[in-house]
């Protein structure tokens, strides 16, 4: 199966057989109706698209509302993905798929876009360790030399400086799912995820 949609819940722990606490990140996944399948014939490649959530009638357009219509499905879904899918894998426009398509000991990857910590320096967005810290220091943070003089006479590019950080999209790979509660449609994924608190998270094995 290619993926689900979710919402992140928040991190907690569980124990496993030998009492140990393993840290896990709750996501709440799906249930994801399918919208629309693409295929080689009529798209040019093969690939799912999964609706999350539902939007509001007045804040749907008239479009959305039809896209979902055409699948059956009653109400605008609040967030559409599509995931690639392998040959053998058949699915239906209005079918719903569940945290059930995972299992306990499951490698998946997530997307989702990390905390966004606005205009950050060195120290803080790179891990400068800073100048020496004794005697008040006038610039104890800041990025030092530049480089090159002469030759070339410019900063090159890609050189670690003050700038915006977070906010991006992020993928954390091959993380664990610990458990899978199908009837509150909960996954808990061993460690942490990208992005804050109700945040959405795009989950694909």
């Amino acid at each position: 199966m290619a993926g689900l949609i979710g919402k992140k819940i928040g991190m907690t722990r569980v124990f496993d057989a030998d009492g140990t606490a393993v840290p896990v990140t709750v996501v709440e996944a799906g249930p994801c109706p399918v919208v629309q399948v693409k295929t080689e014939e009529t798209d040019g490649y093969s690939a799912v698209q999964l609706g999350f959530g539902r939007r509001k009638a007045k804040h749907a357009t008239l479009a959305e509302v039809g896209h979902a219509a055409k699948a059956g499905v009653e109400q605008a879904p609040r967030v559409l993905r599509e995931f690639p899918i392998s040959e053998g894998e058949e699915f239906e426009p209005g079918q719903e798929l569940t945290v059930e398509v995972f299992e306990a000991g499951d490698k998946v990857n997530v997307v989702g876009t990390s905390k966004g910590r606005g205009f950050q320096g060195v120290v803080k967005r790179h891990g400068f360790a800073g100048r020496p810290a004794s005697h008040g220091h006038p610039m104890s943070r800041t990025p030092g030399s530049m480089g090159p003089g002469t030759d070339p006479s410019r900063v090159i590019k890609g050189k670690k400086l003050p700038g915006q950080m977070g906010g991006t999209r992020t993928t954390v790979r091959n993380l664990e799912v610990v458990k899978v509660d199908t009837e509150r449609n909960l996954l808990f994924v061993k460690g942490g995820v990208p992005g804050v608190r109700n945040s959405y998270l795009f989950i694909a094995k």
